[in-house]
Protein backbone atom coordinates (compact mmCIF):
# COMPACT_ATOMS: atom_id res chain seq x y z
CA UNK A 1 0.00 0.00 0.00
CA UNK A 2 2.85 2.74 0.70
CA UNK A 3 4.56 1.97 -2.74
CA UNK A 4 1.26 2.23 -4.56
CA UNK A 5 0.47 6.01 -2.63
CA UNK A 6 4.21 6.99 -3.12
CA UNK A 7 3.46 6.15 -7.16
CA UNK A 8 0.30 8.01 -7.00
CA UNK A 9 2.06 11.07 -5.41
CA UNK A 10 4.72 11.19 -8.28
CA UNK A 11 2.19 10.64 -10.96
CA UNK A 12 -0.02 13.75 -9.19
CA UNK A 13 3.15 16.79 -9.52
CA UNK A 14 4.55 15.62 -12.60
CA UNK A 15 2.27 17.68 -14.87
CA UNK A 16 3.12 20.61 -12.88
CA UNK A 17 6.71 20.03 -13.65
CA UNK A 18 6.60 19.15 -17.26
CA UNK A 19 4.92 23.30 -17.26
CA UNK A 20 7.61 24.66 -15.34
CA UNK A 21 9.91 23.02 -17.19
CA UNK A 22 8.61 23.79 -20.78
CA UNK A 23 8.85 27.26 -19.18
CA UNK A 24 12.14 27.40 -17.88
CA UNK A 25 13.83 25.88 -21.18
CA UNK A 26 11.78 28.44 -23.09
CA UNK A 27 13.05 31.38 -20.69
CA UNK A 28 16.96 29.93 -21.09
CA UNK A 29 16.48 30.05 -25.10
CA UNK A 30 15.43 33.36 -24.69
CA UNK A 31 18.32 34.59 -22.34
CA UNK A 32 20.53 32.32 -24.58
CA UNK A 33 19.70 33.99 -27.49
CA UNK A 34 19.87 37.68 -26.52
CA UNK A 35 23.21 36.66 -25.52
CA UNK A 36 24.20 35.60 -28.15
CA UNK A 37 23.21 38.95 -29.95
CA UNK A 38 24.98 41.21 -27.12
CA UNK A 39 28.19 38.99 -27.65
CA UNK A 40 27.57 39.38 -31.60
CA UNK A 41 27.26 42.74 -31.74
CA UNK A 42 29.89 43.52 -28.88
CA UNK A 43 32.06 41.50 -31.40
CA UNK A 44 31.03 43.70 -34.38
CA UNK A 45 31.57 46.99 -32.21
CA UNK A 46 35.16 45.96 -31.14
CA UNK A 47 36.19 44.38 -34.58
CA UNK A 48 39.55 46.95 -35.89
CA UNK A 49 38.70 45.92 -39.39
CA UNK A 50 34.96 47.35 -38.85
CA UNK A 51 35.28 50.19 -36.38
CA UNK A 52 38.50 52.04 -36.60
CA UNK A 53 39.04 55.00 -35.10
CA UNK A 54 40.24 56.33 -38.75
CA UNK A 55 39.68 60.34 -38.70
CA UNK A 56 41.06 63.39 -36.61
CA UNK A 57 39.22 66.65 -36.24
CA UNK A 58 41.58 69.24 -34.43
CA UNK A 59 39.82 71.91 -32.82
CA UNK A 60 41.32 74.98 -31.19
CA UNK A 61 42.88 78.27 -32.04
CA UNK A 62 46.43 76.99 -33.15
CA UNK A 63 49.34 78.61 -34.20
CA UNK A 64 52.39 75.78 -33.91
CA UNK A 65 50.46 72.32 -33.38
CA UNK A 66 49.58 70.55 -36.45
CA UNK A 67 47.18 67.62 -37.16
CA UNK A 68 51.03 65.88 -38.24
CA UNK A 69 52.07 66.37 -34.28
CA UNK A 70 48.70 65.15 -33.09
CA UNK A 71 48.87 61.55 -35.60
CA UNK A 72 52.52 61.59 -34.21
CA UNK A 73 51.39 61.69 -30.76
CA UNK A 74 48.55 58.75 -31.91
CA UNK A 75 51.41 56.50 -33.55
CA UNK A 76 53.68 56.68 -30.36
CA UNK A 77 51.01 54.60 -28.50
CA UNK A 78 51.87 50.88 -28.17
CA UNK A 79 48.33 50.36 -29.85
CA UNK A 80 45.08 52.16 -30.86
CA UNK A 81 41.90 50.56 -30.57
CA UNK A 82 38.44 50.91 -32.05
CA UNK A 83 35.77 53.22 -31.51
CA UNK A 84 34.38 51.46 -28.20
CA UNK A 85 38.11 49.36 -26.82
CA UNK A 86 40.40 52.96 -27.28
CA UNK A 87 40.65 54.62 -23.77
CA UNK A 88 40.37 58.39 -24.29
CA UNK A 89 42.46 59.45 -21.28
CA UNK A 90 45.14 57.45 -22.82
CA UNK A 91 44.75 59.67 -26.02
CA UNK A 92 44.52 62.74 -24.18
CA UNK A 93 47.84 61.93 -22.08
CA UNK A 94 49.68 61.65 -25.68
CA UNK A 95 48.51 64.73 -26.82
CA UNK A 96 49.22 66.74 -24.02
CA UNK A 97 52.98 65.43 -24.57
CA UNK A 98 53.58 67.46 -27.36
CA UNK A 99 55.45 70.03 -26.29
CA UNK A 100 53.11 73.25 -27.38
CA UNK A 101 50.30 72.29 -25.76
CA UNK A 102 49.16 73.43 -22.69
CA UNK A 103 45.66 71.56 -22.50
CA UNK A 104 44.12 68.70 -24.18
CA UNK A 105 40.48 67.60 -24.34
CA UNK A 106 39.48 64.59 -26.13
CA UNK A 107 36.17 62.90 -27.48
CA UNK A 108 35.07 60.48 -29.75
CA UNK A 109 32.50 61.10 -32.46
CA UNK A 110 30.15 57.99 -33.90
CA UNK A 111 31.63 55.66 -35.80
CA UNK A 112 35.29 56.41 -36.32
CA UNK A 113 36.07 60.07 -35.57
CA UNK A 114 38.45 61.20 -32.80
CA UNK A 115 37.59 65.37 -32.10
CA UNK A 116 40.89 67.05 -29.99
CA UNK A 117 40.82 70.30 -28.45
CA UNK A 118 43.75 72.34 -28.01
CA UNK A 119 45.33 75.39 -25.47
CA UNK A 120 48.48 76.34 -26.85
CA UNK A 121 51.14 77.47 -24.08
CA UNK A 122 51.65 81.33 -24.72
CA UNK A 123 54.68 82.74 -25.14
CA UNK A 124 56.20 85.21 -23.20
CA UNK A 125 60.23 84.27 -22.92
CA UNK A 126 62.81 82.76 -24.13
CA UNK A 127 64.19 80.72 -20.90
CA UNK A 128 68.08 80.21 -20.37
CA UNK A 129 68.47 80.08 -24.39
CA UNK A 130 66.84 76.97 -24.92
CA UNK A 131 63.22 76.53 -23.52
CA UNK A 132 60.22 78.62 -23.56
CA UNK A 133 58.13 80.22 -20.65
CA UNK A 134 54.42 80.88 -20.63
CA UNK A 135 52.18 83.79 -19.36
CA UNK A 136 52.02 81.30 -16.33
CA UNK A 137 55.82 80.89 -15.66
CA UNK A 138 55.76 77.45 -17.14
CA UNK A 139 58.50 76.22 -18.73
CA UNK A 140 58.28 74.33 -21.74
CA UNK A 141 60.26 72.42 -25.04
CA UNK A 142 58.90 74.29 -28.41
CA UNK A 143 60.75 74.26 -31.12
CA UNK A 144 62.74 78.09 -30.80
CA UNK A 145 63.08 77.58 -34.68
CA UNK A 146 59.28 77.73 -34.38
CA UNK A 147 58.81 81.15 -32.49
CA UNK A 148 57.26 84.05 -34.34
CA UNK A 149 58.11 87.36 -33.40
CA UNK A 150 60.71 89.12 -30.81
CA UNK A 151 60.69 87.85 -26.91
CA UNK A 152 62.15 88.79 -24.06
CA UNK A 153 65.55 86.29 -22.51
CA UNK A 154 65.26 85.38 -19.53
CA UNK A 155 67.65 83.55 -17.48
CA UNK A 156 67.83 82.14 -14.16
CA UNK A 157 68.46 78.80 -11.92
CA UNK A 158 66.27 75.48 -12.27
CA UNK A 159 62.53 76.53 -11.01
CA UNK A 160 62.67 80.11 -10.58
CA UNK A 161 61.11 80.70 -14.31
CA UNK A 162 57.74 82.18 -12.62
CA UNK A 163 59.73 84.24 -10.02
CA UNK A 164 62.12 85.78 -13.03
CA UNK A 165 59.14 86.74 -14.70
CA UNK A 166 57.04 88.05 -12.51
CA UNK A 167 60.59 90.23 -11.96
CA UNK A 168 60.41 91.22 -15.89
CA UNK A 169 56.55 92.26 -15.34
CA UNK A 170 57.31 94.22 -12.33
CA UNK A 171 59.80 96.20 -13.70
CA UNK A 172 59.87 96.45 -17.38
CA UNK A 173 56.83 99.38 -17.32
CA UNK A 174 59.45 101.22 -15.58
CA UNK A 175 62.03 101.21 -18.38
CA UNK A 176 59.27 101.70 -21.22
CA UNK A 177 58.85 105.19 -19.42
CA UNK A 178 61.82 105.82 -20.80
CA UNK A 179 61.23 104.68 -24.27
CA UNK A 180 63.29 101.22 -23.55
CA UNK A 181 62.34 97.22 -22.67
CA UNK A 182 64.07 94.98 -20.97
CA UNK A 183 66.18 92.39 -24.23
CA UNK A 184 67.26 90.39 -21.30
CA UNK A 185 66.94 89.76 -17.30
CA UNK A 186 69.76 87.48 -15.36
CA UNK A 187 68.98 85.71 -11.77
CA UNK A 188 72.28 84.03 -11.29
CA UNK A 189 73.15 81.52 -8.77
CA UNK A 190 73.80 84.00 -5.62
CA UNK A 191 70.43 85.34 -6.54
CA UNK A 192 72.10 88.47 -7.89
CA UNK A 193 69.66 90.80 -10.76
CA UNK A 194 71.24 91.81 -14.13
CA UNK A 195 69.37 93.36 -16.70
CA UNK A 196 70.59 94.16 -20.62
CA UNK A 197 68.26 96.90 -22.03
CA UNK A 198 67.19 97.11 -25.71
CA UNK A 199 69.45 99.93 -26.31
CA UNK A 200 72.33 97.72 -24.98
CA UNK A 201 72.88 99.25 -21.56
CA UNK A 202 73.96 96.25 -19.01
CA UNK A 203 72.33 97.22 -15.52
CA UNK A 204 74.08 95.52 -12.26
CA UNK A 205 71.21 95.36 -9.70
CA UNK A 206 72.82 92.91 -7.15
CA UNK A 207 70.53 91.34 -4.38
CA UNK A 208 68.88 93.79 -2.62
CA UNK A 209 66.72 97.30 -2.89
CA UNK A 210 66.19 96.50 -6.62
CA UNK A 211 63.16 99.22 -6.97
CA UNK A 212 65.75 101.87 -5.22
CA UNK A 213 68.42 100.89 -7.51
CA UNK A 214 66.28 101.02 -10.94
CA UNK A 215 65.07 104.41 -9.55
CA UNK A 216 68.33 105.60 -9.46
CA UNK A 217 68.96 104.52 -12.80
CA UNK A 218 66.35 105.85 -14.35
CA UNK A 219 67.50 109.24 -12.81
CA UNK A 220 71.00 108.78 -14.28
CA UNK A 221 69.30 108.22 -17.93
CA UNK A 222 67.28 111.52 -17.86
CA UNK A 223 70.19 113.36 -16.46
CA UNK A 224 72.50 112.22 -18.85
CA UNK A 225 70.23 112.81 -21.91
CA UNK A 226 71.06 111.91 -25.53
CA UNK A 227 74.65 110.88 -23.63
CA UNK A 228 73.24 107.93 -22.46
CA UNK A 229 73.36 106.27 -25.68
CA UNK A 230 77.12 105.68 -25.10
CA UNK A 231 77.03 104.39 -22.17
CA UNK A 232 77.85 100.65 -21.95
CA UNK A 233 76.69 99.69 -18.21
CA UNK A 234 75.95 100.91 -14.85
CA UNK A 235 76.88 99.19 -11.71
CA UNK A 236 74.39 100.09 -9.38
CA UNK A 237 75.30 98.15 -6.54
CA UNK A 238 76.19 101.05 -4.05
CA UNK A 239 74.56 102.94 -1.07
CA UNK A 240 74.18 105.95 -3.02
CA UNK A 241 75.87 107.07 -6.65
CA UNK A 242 76.92 104.10 -9.25
CA UNK A 243 79.88 103.13 -11.31
CA UNK A 244 79.29 104.13 -15.06
CA UNK A 245 81.18 102.45 -17.89
CA UNK A 246 81.35 103.70 -21.95
CA UNK A 247 81.43 102.60 -25.02
CA UNK A 248 85.26 102.60 -26.43
CA UNK A 249 84.08 105.69 -28.81
CA UNK A 250 83.34 107.74 -26.14
CA UNK A 251 86.06 107.64 -24.05
CA UNK A 252 87.76 108.59 -27.04
CA UNK A 253 86.01 111.23 -27.40
CA UNK A 254 86.25 112.50 -23.89
CA UNK A 255 89.89 112.07 -23.84
CA UNK A 256 90.01 114.37 -26.94
CA UNK A 257 87.72 116.92 -25.27
CA UNK A 258 89.72 117.01 -22.08
CA UNK A 259 93.05 117.51 -24.12
CA UNK A 260 92.00 120.21 -26.02
CA UNK A 261 91.22 121.64 -22.75
CA UNK A 262 94.19 121.47 -21.08
CA UNK A 263 95.75 123.14 -24.20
Amino acid sequence: MKQILMRDHQLSVSPWFREHAWGGVFLLSVVFFISLLLYSALSWMWDEERLPLSRIVLQGHLEYVTAHDVQQAFASLDHVGTFMSQDVDQLQRSVQAIPWVEHASIRKQWPDTIKVFLTEHQILAIWNGQALLDEHGVVFHGDLGLVRGEHVKLYGPEDTGAEVLGMWRKYNPEFQKLGLNISSLLLNERRAWQIILDNGIRLELGKESIRERITRFISLYRYFGQKAEKISYIDLRYDTGAAIGWFPEQLEQENTTDDENDR
